[in-house]
């Protein structure tokens, strides 16, 4: 599926999910604080400060902010650069002032943090990398050269060197940090929140399927009235027409036409009839439909059904929910992908519960990712064999994110395992590759004789 498709989109553009209406918002909030800083500092502790350099300083921020205002529309979303430049701005703007008001003595020079914690969680690595770095060396500078910050005494108000060192490494850190921290945080919360869109649209296509069977089924009933009264009517006009041998050809053609709308329609009522008993099916039944599509592609599928731990001989009967046959079909598929020359699917039930196994021939899971499978867009390392043998195959572990996402939702619960140690070459046995155990309580998934019943409608006695 393609990004559109699927709606995921690369890192580099979701800045473009930044307003500039957003940033605006935050920089008039930060223009009242520095007006609100400077006036305290200057009448109430009697700082001696150059107003009139500060006020220049701030208001660069107000010119930039009324231009901005009056060049875009308030719903302009940034693009990258757009975005990195803004948050540039802020930062040297915001450094600028610091340098006139005691550089690190002053207690302010904490909001450095604000712009790089924004770039990180918005914006792409290279970006806040950038804007990271300039901090730095902004910081640094800050820590030599800065106008001091002079009482009305005339005493220098400053830290001692041990503190401004302090202060300068606590900043430092404090980017890196919360940069690393945002930016690893908000790549995972991506993350999910792209897998969990892709599942929800994969689950959407396969309820539109199911939906489209009772559309067909009533276009066929809707459409056999008119059809059978086209019939019927032509076969009046052809007693009418024995005299004109061209028009009763157009007639008999015209009957023949109608009759291969009514054979048409009645296959299509069979195959999208949407009726109760078409939502359940046996157990075998279900998992058939979900590995057929991977029946023909070179490896065998070996099928076994039977129940364990006291279960009754006779085969529980399901729901055919979409979500359980995508999921089912997505293990398979993965099954499949990675098998030998064998795939094993088991199907087992007891009293109150029913399970499928799912087990492959081949490598098994790397032992390192085998307490993360399931999470989305877990990449793999392969060999160059394997990059030989399927350079097409990307391994981001969303199919498996989408089937675990799925099935759980279904109430089943799921686990992963390895039919063996893939440490121990010396180990072999068939079934010693990947192991997927799905699991549902029977009371989530099972359909109860009642219902079957019901599905099945009452006989009636008809009395002559």
């Amino acid at each position: 599926m393609s990004d559109i498709a699927t709606g995921l989109l690369p890192p580099t553009e979701r800045s473009n999910w930044i307003r500039l209406r957003t940033l605006i918002l935050l920089r008039w909030t930060a223009i009242a604080g520095q007006v609100v800083a400077i006036a305290v500092a200057n009448l109430y502790f009697q700082i001696q400060l150059d107003l009139g350099l500060c006020l220049l300083v701030i208001g660069a921020s107000v010119l930039a902010n009324v231009i901005a205002v009056a060049i875009h529309p308030e719903n302009r979303r940034l693009s990258e650069k757009e975005a990195m430049l803004t948050l540039l701005f802020d930062v040297v703007q915001l450094s600028a002032l610091l340098f006139l008001t005691g550089g690190l003595n002053n207690p302010f020079a904490l909001m450095l943090l604000t712009p790089v914690t924004i770039s990180a969680t918005a914006l792409g690595r290279m970006s806040t990398l950038f804007i990271a770095h300039t901090a730095f060396a902004l910081i640094t500078m800050m820590t030599f050269y800065y106008v001091p910050l002079v009482d009305a005494s005339g005493e220098i108000q400053q830290l001692p060197h041990l503190f401004l060192f302090g202060f300068w490494a606590a900043l430092v850190i404090g980017i890196s940090f919360l940069g690393l921290y945002a930016d690893r945080i908000t790549s995972e919360m991506n993350k999910m929140s792209d897998a969990l869109l892709a599942t929800q649209m994969a689950l959407a296509r396969e309820q539109k399927l199911t939906d489209l069977g009772g559309v067909v089924a009533a276009a066929a009933h809707e459409l056999g009235t008119p059809l059978a009264t086209i019939k019927l009517i032509s076969s009046e006009l052809m007693d009418e027409v024995d005299d004109k041998p061209g028009l009763r050809e157009d007639i008999e053609t015209l009957r023949e036409q109608a009759d291969r709308c009514r054979d048409i329609l009645q296959s299509m009522g069979r195959a999208g009839k949407d009726d109760l008993h078409m939502h359940t099916a046996p157990l075998k039944a279900v998992i058939d439909e979900a590995a057929e599509p991977h029946l023909d592609r070179g490896k065998e599928i070996i099928f076994s059904f039977e129940p364990i731990h006291g279960g009754s001989p006779r085969m529980p009967v399901i729901y055919r929910r979409p979500e359980v046959i995508h999921g089912l079909r997505n293990l398979i598929q993965n099954a499949v992908d990675f098998a030998e020359s064998r795939v094993w699917v088991m199907g087992q039930w007891t009293q109150g519960e029913i399970s499928v196994r799912i087990m492959d021939d081949g490598p098994g899971y790397p032992p390192h990712l085998l307490g993360r499978i399931g999470d989305p867009f877990v990449r793999l390392r392969k060999s160059p064999e394997q990059q030989k043998k399927r350079p097409e195959y990307e391994g981001m572990g969303l199919g498996l994110f989408i089937a675990k996402t799925m099935l759980e939702r279904s109430g089943a619960t799921l686990s992963f395992a390895n039919g063996r140690d893939p440490m121990l070459t010396s180990e072999r046995s068939d079934q010693r590759g990947a192991v997927v155990e799905v699991e549902w309580p029977a009371s989530k998934i099972g359909v109860s004789a009642e219902a079957q019943l019901a599905a099945l409608g009452e006989n009636t006695l008809i009395e002559a």
